[in-house]
């Protein structure tokens, strides 16, 4: 199998396409254009996931918000892909995620009913796109009692009801990249972090290696650039504006027994709403703002105080003991590369449409859309460049082709793998673990250990993000291939473990490590 590899040693100097940047949508692209029949080289002058890709609210959902805006074609597109990701491509990294809207004396009549309105609006995209009643519920009204059974921390005094709907959850933004990525090597295509494009045509890039500083150039029938909001950095004709999504990091003693995504209406608007989603690890994740922002693209955007202060007390209104600065133990921000449209003022009113662009030197950019919709997104973008080029290559198939370590729910209850592996990485936990086995020769307590208390990573899933993720130090198993550096003081505890890891794959790469 190809592995995901840090640098450049030892890529060809042809192939049919070069993808630039390493995301959702570049890797993508990798997927679809290697399993068309295409040779491919994919980089990224940092890691996997580095940019807006890891910075979401992790929510794979069916497009109720472009509904209620009446950009009803962008909402179909966005419940279709979300049916694909979790009936057929990734049923192991996406689940169903109920959410519940509490009904109170804060929520205007008419609000409540346009609520209702838009859930149902919702439901009829679901039966659309072909999802199924059994994967995604149909939305459902709730007592007081019902309510607060699901999210108990709620405000009993002023509390009428809810609604209860169900909308897909991502176990790690970041992890489905990394997972696209290693199922594109998979398929035969090469792809390297690490690797900067200090130029580019439409039939050839120009690349350093950003651990050795070597230059390589590297021939092409097409080039896709899928930087994001850097996009305009290869292409100068790209518009964009972008918007800044801040979410807080909460631990879930926050708000005890939350079981469900809380949806806090925000005083003053039609359909936005701010979120309390409980994740998998045991944190609650709180957003999500939509600030626009101008000026040049921060590699790693920063949240600002005004948007922890605004969120806090959005959500303050439905919680009777509600969160405060001091719960914060972490936030993050990323930035939405949202296409520039003429009269239109506000971020939150700008199209998540995407678009595929040629420049004049020839490079086909793919920009705009959004984490749901990347596969389309890819789908586009190659049928762009076969369409220009005349490349031979066959129809899009990556509507069914399963990720690695793809398995019904159903599948994976029966597996005897440890719970934490088969929740990240599905059928491959039994790969992750004999992986480490081999490696390391430790045993298997040693290797399933959690990092602490808080912080569940394990030993096992570090080396395997190292030997088959491309994960080349800590940042990168920390930040990307894990998320507990979300956390200042989770991202602590772990360090050394992720160190361990490290140093164990550094010697046992060495030629007769194991004599």
């Amino acid at each position: 199998m190809t592995r995901i590899a840090p640098g450049l040693a030892g890529i060809p100097t042809e192939v049919d396409v070069v993808v630039v940047g390493l995301g959702i949508t570049g890797a993508g692209v990798a997927l679809d254009a290697v399993t068309r029949g295409l040779s491919v080289l994919a980089v990224d002058a940092h890691d996997l996931a580095f940019g807006t890709s890891r910075w979401s609210s992790k929510l794979v959902h069916g497009g109720l918000r472009y509904l209620a805006q009446g950009q009803f074609a962008i909402a179909h597109e966005s419940a279709v892909e979300r049916g694909i990701l979790m009936q057929v491509t990734a049923p192991h990294l996406v689940h169903a995620l109920p959410m519940l809207t509490p009904v109170n004396d804060a929520m205007p009549r008419s609000r409540t009913a346009l609520t209702w309105a838009g859930l149902h609006g919702g439901d009829v995209l679901r039966r659309t796109a072909r999802t199924s009643a059994r994967t995604l519920p149909r939305p459902r009204r709730l007592n007081a009692t019902e309510a607060l059974n699901l999210a108990p921390a709620l405000r009993a005094d002023t509390l009428r009801g809810g609604y209860l709907a169900w909308d897909g959850q991502l176990e790690d933004d970041a992890r489905l990249v990394t997972t696209v990525a290693r199922t594109a090597a998979s398929y035969g295509a090469e792809v390297r972090t690490r690797a900067r494009v200090t130029s580019a045509t439409g039939t050839a890039v120009e690349l350093r290696d950003e651990l050795t500083g070597e230059a390589h150039r590297v021939s092409a029938k097409a080039v896709v650039n899928a930087t994001g909001v850097w996009a305009g950095d290869l292409d100068d004709r790209v518009r964009l504006r972008p918007s800044r999504g801040t979410h807080l990091v909460l631990r879930g003693s926050a708000l005890p027994e939350t079981r469900v995504a809380v949806m806090v209406p925000i005083p003053g608007s039609r359909a936005r709403f701010a979120m309390v989603l409980p994740q998998p690890d045991g944190t609650i994740y709180v957003g999500l703002t939509d600030e626009p922002v101008t000026g040049p693209v921060p590699d790693v955007p920063v949240p600002s105080e005004g948007e922890i202060d605004f969120l806090l007390d959005v959500v303050a209104t439905a919680f009777a003991t509600p969160p405060t600065r001091d719960d914060v133990v972490g936030a993050f921000a990323g930035l939405r590369p949202l296409l520039e449209v003429a009269d239109t003022d506000e971020t939150s009113d700008l199209s998540r449409r995407h678009a595929v662009l040629t420049s004049p030197a020839g490079v086909t950019t793919v920009v705009g859309g959004k984490l749901t919709t990347y596969r389309r997104m890819a789908e586009d973008a190659v049928d762009a460049v076969v369409a220009s080029t005349g490349l031979a290559a066959d129809p899009c198939r990556t509507a069914t082709v399963p990720l690695l370590g793809a398995a019904s729910a159903e599948e994976l209850r029966h597996s005897t793998a440890p719970a934490r592996l088969v929740r990240r990485f599905g059928t491959d936990a039994d790969l992750v673990l004999a992986t480490a086995r081999e490696v390391t020769r430790l045993p298997d307590d040693e290797l399933l250990a959690p990092a602490s208390d808080l912080v569940p990573v394990t030993l096992a899933e570090l080396v395997f993000a190292i030997t088959h993720e491309g994960a080349h130090d800590v940042d990168d198993l920390l930040d990307r291939r894990t998320r507990v550096g979300l956390v200042a003081a989770d991202r602590a505890a772990a360090e050394p473990l992720a160190r361990r890891a490290l140093e164990i794959v550094a010697t046992t790469s060495q030629p007769n490590a194991h004599g």
